[in-house]
């Protein structure tokens, strides 16, 4: 007789299908440990990030004495970049060639002020009488609805309601503020300049820096692509723009002085200038369009023919001229445009909402060289930052003839 056969057979093991990780970790395995570790730092990475992100705007926002003139001269920077590469091409030293660029860019600016600048100070001066004849315009529209006041006034019979009382309170003049704020813009002004200068005039020993100071080839080719990358949207992204809003501003000029408004040159660069602001400049540039139309025609809707003219430019401009001649190698999701635009609005007020898209273009271009946060993958198990493809030493990177990618497994 078995003396085995008496004995009774040993309790069956419950089935734990998320026990495995935990006996692979208790055998020691060094994959599932280093896979818990990288996690683990992927986390504390990602809350680091979450954490600085909404922090910035207070930092960013107090010391925007500091970092306002820093990231606006870096953007100069890139922009007047190549003015003074082709300055130097024809035999001006580097210093000079920096300068020089530099002074180009304050004497548009000049020009810009004395063309656009002070014959808006005295449209704005306008703005109170403008509102009142186009007041008195839309009273004379609403004449012909009387019966729609009518039932609004018996609703508000019916419910109670009594008229309430508005308390305006005094705000100072733009003069005022004006004249608080002028110290102030002065110095961020001249220190913006000073630092636009000096990168400008510092960018060939920086390259330098950045390409043979590496330890290996592969960090080289990478920080190569970076400022390529960076130097070229940028900079293309600004030029193109701005050639594409002067077009704007041309033709709002000439239509303009076709109507028979005063300063023509000034209604096209303010129309340059806003269209910098993605949406909301356009949608600006229409109510201000509107409100003058209408205080100075006859009727609503010949007042309307300004707005509904600009209206169709910016239609077609953004819609058919604009993509045509970015691509879409610019193509940015519009989402993340209004919130680059609101995100520095917020921080560093109409200067910010300018500085918006070329920051968003520099982020872009460098969360594609560096890598993508993963951060929806990541709370499903995958890596917080997945794998790159890298150059081989020796090969050209992207955008040459020879240019190959290799993709790790």
């Amino acid at each position: 007789m078995n003396p085995d056969a008496s004995a009774e057979p040993a309790p069956a093991e419950p089935y734990q299908p998320f026990a495995t990780a935990e006996r692979e970790a208790g055998r020691g395995d060094p994959a599932v440990f280093a896979a818990q570790e990288l996690r683990l730092i992927s986390a504390l990475v990602m809350l680091l990030g979450i954490g600085l992100f909404l922090a910035l705007p207070f930092v960013l926002s107090i010391g925007s004495v500091v970092f306002l003139p820093l990231v606006t001269a870096l953007v100069l920077s890139v922009v007047l970049s190549p003015l003074a590469d082709q300055f130097m091409r024809v035999g001006v030293p580097n210093a000079l060639a920096s300068m020089l660029a530099v002074l180009f860019l304050v004497l548009f600016l000049l020009v810009a002020i004395s063309l656009i600048v002070q014959p808006a100070l005295a449209l704005v001066d306008d703005v109170p009488t403008m509102v009142s004849r186009a007041t008195q315009q839309v009273v004379k529209l609403r004449s012909s609805f009387d019966w729609l006041n009518d039932i609004n006034r018996a609703l508000a019979r019916v419910s109670g309601r009594t008229p309430t009382r508005e308390v305006v309170v005094a705000t100072p003049s733009i003069i005022e503020q004006l004249a608080v704020a002028t110290p102030s813009v002065i110095l961020e002004t001249l220190l913006t300049f000073l630092m636009s200068y000096f990168m400008i005039e510092s960018r060939l020993r920086l390259r330098r820096h950045l390409l043979l100071d590496r330890t290996s080839v592969g960090s080289s080719l990478k920080a190569a692509r970076l400022l390529r990358e960076i130097q070229d949207r940028v900079g293309t992204y600004i030029l193109t723009v701005a050639t594409i809003n002067v077009g704007v501003g041309v033709i709002t000029a000439v239509g303009a002085w076709l109507l028979g408004w005063n300063a023509p040159i000034m209604w096209g660069g303010i129309a340059a200038l806003l269209n910098f602001l993605p949406y909301i400049g356009p949608l600006t540039m229409i109510g201000v369009l509107s409100l003058v139309g209408i205080s100075t025609a006859d009727t609503v809707g010949l007042g309307l023919v300004a707005p509904a003219a600009f209206l169709g430019l910016h239609a077609i401009e953004s819609n058919v001229v604009t993509p045509s001649i970015l691509g879409r190698r610019f193509t940015v999701n519009p989402v993340l445009i209004l919130f680059s635009f609101s995100y520095f609005t917020w921080v560093w007020g109409v200067l910010g909402a300018l500085l918006s898209v070329p920051i968003l273009i520099t982020l872009t271009a460098a969360f594609e060289h560096l890598g993508k946060p993963n951060l929806i993958g990541f709370i499903f198990g995958e890596p917080l930052f997945p794998r790159l493809p890298e150059v081989a030493a020796g090969e050209q990177t992207v955008g040459g003839p020879a240019a190959a990618q290799v993709a790790q497994p």
